[in-house]
């Protein structure tokens, strides 16, 4: 956890504290509820709880479970109060925040059904703002909330509270923001599908609490925290409105921190270690803040921007440009798999041995076509033997409508068949007709398995296209996944035995993967988990001491430049294939966050941020690419 209230943290209205992961702040977390409820209990008094939903606080939840069933923590004493709901859903929904809280904390805790409370959000329109203040009534009547948990969304809201939101706004219903609603898509099988409305507490009754804690993990959640921590309190930030309280602080794992000034530009903040890998980050930031090549940085632009020492340590500017300039133009390759027969001093990966054996990782069908379809057709191209692994079956991205066309194309082709082929087909258009009258209704073994072969087509399309043979496509359909839900899943032994597996029978030279810096609930990053504690097995293995692994990003959550261990160009066909091979997961249009204006579909941010590194690196001063793909090597 980092030191609060030093120089580095001069920039910041709302103290922050980094921790090692989401695990280590929420153990630390738990413990101070824990005590407080000791503490109380033996008083003979209660403690309000004020409670999110989401994925984020889940860890919490799980360890205030542990708390109570291994170290004897009793909740007979605690009030809770959750802070916002669905309007519109029963408390049965699947994506109920009453039933969520239930499955997550209620059923396994010994806490009083009186005691809890989530806001109704089957109650009329025109009954909301009534049962709203009684909700209020309610907070007041129990001595207000002890403490309150929150969350932070990408909009920047705290509890439903979207910008625009007052500070001295009061519990009430609320629109839902699009990006609010298009995040939740996931969960709800479409945006569609997703809730207008909801009940939330308002930025004042949160205000009220004694003490307030904000988590947020991943690096999704990165600049809005800044802004929140750094910027001034505005309206269209509600979470910034926090500045104001006596006695709030933010818990971060590394990624949800990565913006803060201190982490991402230190030398602004303080004196700094002018280490190589911090010297390239300040100098390609330059480059790009004042708009000049690298090259043509002068001993101005470092004097004007904080690093007027990192010139005396390591100038003049004249030689500091090179040397950086040197370092990044190195990271550029056409030959992502080594070239063979060449001088590697300043190749991002060795030569030999050539061809190699290559395994990417894609955790949802798609991820990898994203990320660097380009990259692997090119693997392919220049002899190496790639093997690409789907690590989920990705059936719970694919929306109801997209199963019952896949249905009925199984019905129109067996032509009304009463056969066995004709079964599972009409089972699942009768599952999906009931889910139309029965929201409550999750999908049946039949469905799943349908949306799952759904995605396996689209998968072994894009790997034709993309130059590879539907063999070179490896399902492992991880447990976690198929046993789970979006938020909520948990790996296990099986699940990396399962990678284990496959790793011990190909012995790689060179792995592609990604995930890391997630949030830790994420698909993407679950899997990433799964496979480093599988590397984790094989650490004294010859095979594993020779494979490189290398990181790549989906266009969402791009590298910064000075990130970058190896870019790979693509001329105009390639990116155009790349963006044909991801329109072969039509199941997933429009499935993914906008990543800006005009680009909802998956293969135009796939395009786009192709394009923005490209540019990128020619704003730094290199060679002007059509586009780029990006990776960084991960040492474990």
């Amino acid at each position: 956890m980092t030191t609060l209230f030093s120089e580095a943290h001069q920039r910041e209205r709302i103290p922050a504290e980094i921790h090692a992961s989401a695990d280590a702040a929420c153990r630390g977390l738990a413990a101070e509820i824990a005590a407080l409820i000791r503490e109380r209990a033996a008083q003979g008094r209660h403690v309000v709880l004020g409670l999110a939903t989401g994925s984020t606080p889940v860890r919490l939840y799980r360890e205030l479970i542990r708390l109570h069933r291994e170290d004897g923590l009793s909740f007979r004493n605690v009030l809770t109060f959750n802070l916002d709901e669905y309007h519109g859903l029963s408390r049965e929904h699947p994506e109920s925040y009453w039933r969520f809280m239930h499955e997550q904390l209620f059923n396994h805790i010994d806490v009083s059904a009186e005691n809890i409370h989530v806001p109704d959000g089957t109650v009329p329109r025109a009954e909301a703002f009534a049962r709203c203040r009684a909700y209020e009534e309610k907070i007041r009547a129990a001595g207000g909330l002890d403490l309150q948990i929150l969350g932070i969304g990408r909009t920047g809201h705290i509890g439903f509270n979207e910008p625009g939101s007052g500070r001295d706004s009061r519990t009430r219903l609320v629109t839902l923001d699009a990006l609010t609603r298009r995040d939740a898509a996931r969960d709800f099988l479409g945006e569609a599908n997703v809730p207008r409305h909801a009940i939330t507490m308002g930025v004042g009754t949160i205000l009220d609490a004694r003490k307030i804690v904000l988590l947020a993990w991943g690096e999704a959640k990165a600049r809005v925290i800044a802004q929140a921590v750094e910027g001034a309190p505005v309206e269209s930030l509600p979470a910034s409105f926090l500045q104001g309280h006596p006695d709030v602080r933010f818990l971060l794992d590394p990624a949800a921190g990565s913006e803060l000034t201190r982490i991402k530009h230190p030398w602004l903040v303080g004196p700094v270690e002018w280490t190589p890998a911090l010297a390239r980050r300040a100098v390609t930031w330059l480059s790009l803040e004042v708009g000049r090549p690298v090259l043509k940085l002068l001993d101005e632009h470092y004097g004007e921007h904080g690093m007027a020492d990192l010139l005396t340590e390591q100038g003049p500017a004249y030689n500091l440009n090179i040397r950086i300039f040197n370092e990044v133009q190195h990271t550029i390759t056409g030959w992502p798999g080594g070239k063979p027969n060449a001088d590697d001093t300043h190749r991002p990966e060795r030569a030999s041995p050539h061809p190699k054996r290559v395994i990417v990782f894609s955790p949802e069908p798609s991820d990898e076509m994203l990320g660097m379809g380009g990259t692997l057709s090119r693997l392919v191209e220049q002899g190496h033997a790639v093997t690409v692994v789907y690590l989920t079956s990705g059936n719970l991205a694919v929306p109801d409508e997209e199963a019952a066309v896949a249905a009925d194309l199984v019905l129109d082709f067996v032509n009304g068949s009463a056969g066995a082929a004709a079964t599972p087909a009409r089972n699942v258009r009768a599952a999906l007709a009931a889910k139309l009258t029965d929201p409550q209704a999750s999908d049946t073994p039949d469905t799943r398995r349908l949306k799952g072969l759904l995605r396996r087509g689209e998968a072994r399309a894009a790997l034709r296209l993309a130059g590879l043979s539907e063999e070179a496509g490896r399902f492992l359909d991880l447990p976690f996944y198929e046993n789970g839900r979006y938020r909520q899943f948990r790996a296990g032994p099986a699940d990396i035995a399962a990678v284990a597996g496959l790793l011990a029978g190909i012995k790689p030279h060179q792995i592609l993967a990604t995930g890391e810096g997630q949030d830790p609930s994420s698909v993407g990053a679950v899997c990433f988990e799964v496979l480093r504690a599988a590397l984790a097995g094989f650490a004294s293995e010859p095979w594993r001491a020779d494979c490189r692994v290398w990181l790549y990003r989906t266009p969402d959550k791009a590298w910064a430049a000075h990130e970058i261990d190896m870019a790979v160009p693509l001329s105009p066909a390639q990116l155009a294939r790349k963006v044909q091979v991801v329109y072969q997961h039509k199941s997933q249009r429009s499935q993914t966050p906008a990543a800006g204006p005009g680009l909802n579909e998956a293969w135009q941010q796939a395009e786009a941020a192709a394009r923005d590194l490209a540019a990128t690196y020619d704003a730094l001063g290199l060679a002007e690419y059509e586009a780029i793909e990006a990776f960084r090597r991960w040492l474990g």
